[in-house]
């Protein structure tokens, strides 16, 4: 056999539904070439599960660009695989040797319950953000925004928070399935920046609340959050939330 295939076993979480028992089985799959991705590999087994006649194995995928977020797998324990910060769709097979058994999951949290095979539902993280994480006060048109000077710092910690893409891989490799970085790169981002200061206690507040609400763990400050995160949010983020929330809590107590 060629260096550049692999025969691999794939372990894979298999749920016809939520209300559904869910079980692993394992797949063989041969001839996998080193030069696809993750999710192409997928695509591969699905047309063989098409061809013999069963049902191929459900998995969200979207802009297969490292961009979306949706790619959402749990990798032989680790979110979207081996390589940091990466998604799944970024993942190439060369990351794994020939004869290899790969165990392939869904995010594991009671706030992400399973849809169908390796698909969950994610909503509660629009929900988070649905709840506050938006401006909503006039702050004119985009050149008015642009003549208000921000230092440089200011504007590269703000952005660092604006790259989280919302995959949930946060949640998933913590051991607490904790939100707090999602929220917290949320509301970092528009503490920071003059339009978002209108609404910064009533942000943090009903944010925070949410997410409780949502049923997500608390954070215990174990940073696998940031390891797992494929934009590289830092925790520094999530000391940034405390403050910003005590403070609001001290504001509305008056």
């Amino acid at each position: 056999m060629s260096g550049d295939l692999l025969n691999l076993t794939l372990r894979i979480w298999r749920q016809a539904g939520p209300n559904a028992k869910g079980a692993f089985r394992d797949y063989q799959l041969q001839g996998v070439s080193t030069h696809m991705s993750f999710l192409e590999m997928l695509d591969v087994l699905n047309e063989k599960l098409l061809q013999a006649g069963e049902e191929p194995v459900a998995f969200d995928h979207d802009c297969r660009e490292g961009i979306c977020g949706m790619c959402s797998l749990m990798i032989n324990g680790q979110a979207h695989g081996p390589d940091k910060a990466t998604t799944t769709c970024q993942l190439h097979m060369r990351r794994f040797k020939n004869g290899d058994t790969i165990v392939i999951e869904p995010w594991r949290a009671s706030a992400f319950p399973v849809l169908r095979d390796l698909v969950v539902d994610r909503s509660a993280l629009d929900r988070i953000i649905q709840s506050g994480g938006f401006v909503s006060v006039n702050t004119g048109n985009a050149p008015d925004g642009n003549a208000i000077p921000i230092p440089g710092h200011v504007q590269e910690v703000a952005m660092d928070g604006a790259a989280c893409i919302g995959c949930g891989a946060c949640v998933a490799s913590c051991k607490n399935a904790s939100a707090m970085l999602f929220v917290a790169a949320k509301v970092s981002q528009l503490s920071l920046l003059p339009q978002g200061h209108p609404e910064r206690a009533s942000r943090v507040i009903d944010m925070v609340a949410q997410m409780d609400k949502e049923g997500f763990g608390s954070c215990t400050n174990t940073s696998e959050c940031e390891a797992a995160c494929p934009a590289e949010v830092s925790v520094t983020h999530i000391a940034r939330l405390n403050r910003e929330y005590f403070k609001a809590m001290l504001i509305t107590e008056k």
